[in-house]
C-alpha cells in the first residue's frame, strides 16, 4: 500500500430542501451517514465516477451538477488519505434505493439542521457547503 492520497468522489442530493444519506457498513467510517459516492477508478472521468456510482449504489440517474466543495478524509489511523470533490445534484431519474446491501444499510432524506449521528467527515465538510451563506440552500 502505498502513502499517496487516493481519489473518491461524493454527491449532495437535495430534493425539497432535504439531503440524501445513506450509512456506510465498511471502513473507513463504518456506521456513519454519508453522501452516495466512491472511488474513481484509473482513466474514469470524476463525473463519470459520480454518475456510475449513483447508479450502483442508489439506482438513480443523475441530472445536471454542479461542484459544491474539495474535501480531504485524513484517516491516519488506518492509514489512509482521501481527496474527494463533492457535487450537487438537484435532478435524477428513479427513486433512489439501496443497491448494495452489503455496503449500506440505510438510506434516509434530512433536513440540514436535523441531521443524524455520526456523519463522515466528507459529509460534514459538504454539509457546511450547503449551509454557507454562498449557497442557494442556505
Amino acid at each position: 500500500m502505498t502513502n499517496a492520497p487516493r481519489l473518491g468522489v461524493g454527491v449532495a442530493i437535495v430534493r425539497d430542501g432535504r439531503l440524501l444519506l445513506i450509512r456506510r457498513l465498511k471502513p473507513p467510517e463504518a456506521g456513519c451517514w454519508s453522501l452516495p459516492g466512491g472511488k474513481v477508478d484509473f482513466l474514469e472521468t470524476v463525473e463519470a465516477a459520480l454518475r456510475r456510482e449513483a447508479r450502483e449504489e442508489l439506482g438513480v440517474d443523475l441530472g445536471p451538477l454542479s461542484l459544491l466543495c474539495v474535501t480531504d478524509q485524513l484517516h491516519p489511523d488506518i492509514p489512509e488519505h482521501w481527496v474527494a470533490p463533492v457535487y450537487l445534484a438537484r435532478e435524477f431519474v428513479g427513486e433512489p434505493a439501496i443497491q448494495e446491501p452489503d455496503k449500506h444499510d440505510g438510506l434516509e432524506w434530512y433536513g440540514l439542521d436535523d441531521l443524524p449521528a455520526p456523519l463522515t467527515l466528507g459529509t460534514l465538510r459538504a454539509v457546511q457547503a450547503l449551509k454557507s451563506p454562498d449557497s442557494s440552500l442556505a
